[in-house]
């Protein structure tokens, strides 16, 4: 510590130092991020506006879709202004807070995710049963845990162990991603991978293992019902395991990796795919699988388009 120089700010190495490059890499993270923010916020209003959709299964995918904007906003754009920068720096204390958000919006999908597995359980295998499990009271309690568990498992550790940072002050990641941060600490920094790695194991494979025991009990559910009701009750549950393989096979790639694995280029690459393609690709994955969000999304827009 006394040998070392504090550092103000970090610098994000991004994708390339060639200009020409990043101008061609411009307009595909801006439609990426443009077709996200318009995505998701229209699965929300479609939802809100559409009273047929007032079920937990949309209440939930309202969630999702906030906290996919959430994802989305806190990274790309800072992304955008780096490509069109020769300077791209930010400072420490806000390179801190963009990570804590991006930790605790990671946090909050995982579990959300494993809820609203939990959802498709209640509504395929208890059904007689659903609407005193899945009642609104219920419902607004388990997204209020989802936050606040998200919050005290994975923000409350980051400030008991702070991360201070020294000079050389670059990162080689297009965003403040925590492990790529953490290569920048002052300190030894074996503790925190070490909490990070157990965190993960906590915060990402647990809710994982839930979404596995939920869909054995669905398939073995399913398996024995009528095959012409086997194909409806399959298609709620398309939609959702396509995100939840998406997410949490890139998530658990970052976070999960042991140091001895990790490659230069690894954590960047990978982290596209949860932070800029998944918030993307999650609306489109809702709207096409599922019949009635198209329903009300053709009807919503026609309505509009009568308005104007």
């Amino acid at each position: 510590m006394n040998n070392k120089t504090l550092a103000t700010e970090i610098i994000l190495l991004g994708f390339s130092n060639d200009l020409r490059t990043n101008i061609c890499l411009f307009p595909i993270f801006l439609i990426i991020y443009v077709f996200s923010v318009v995505g998701n916020c229209l699965i929300i209003c479609v939802i809100i506006l559409n009273s047929p959709l007032h079920t937990p299964m949309y209440f939930f995918l309202v969630n999702l879709s906030f906290i996919d904007l959430c994802y989305s906003s806190s990274a790309i754009p800072k992304l955008l202004v780096d490509l069109l920068s020769t300077h791209r720096t930010i400072s420490v204390l806000g390179c801190l807070i963009q990570f804590k958000v991006l930790l605790l919006v990671a946090g909050s999908e995982c579990q959300l995710l494993a809820i609203m597995a939990y959802d498709r359980y209640n509504a395929i295998c208890r059904p007689l049963h659903y609407h005193v499990l899945m009642r609104w009271s219920v419902c607004f309690y388990l997204v209020a845990f989802v936050w606040i568990f998200s919050f005290v498992s994975i923000i409350m550790p980051s400030f008991v162990m702070p991360i201070i940072v020294c000079y050389p002050n670059k990162v080689n990641h297009f965003m403040c991603e925590v492990l790529s941060v953490l290569k920048l600490s002052c300190d030894d920094t074996s503790v925190q991978k070490l909490v990070i790695f157990s965190v993960g194991l906590f915060a990402i494979v647990l809710p994982f293992l839930l979404i596995i025991v939920s869909y054995i009990s669905i398939i073995s559910t399913v398996l024995k019902i009528r095959a012409a009701r086997r194909s409806r009750a399959f298609s709620t549950c398309t939609s959702h395991i396509t995100v939840v393989v998406t997410y949490f096979g890139t998530a658990m790639i970052t976070f999960l990796t042991p140091p001895s694995m990790e490659t230069l280029n690894l954590d960047k690459y990978v982290s596209i795919f949860y932070v800029i393609i998944s918030p993307m690709l999650n609306p489109v994955i809702y709207s096409l699988n599922n019949r009635e969000v198209k329903k009300a999304l053709i009807k919503t827009l026609l309505v509009c388009l009568t308005q104007i």
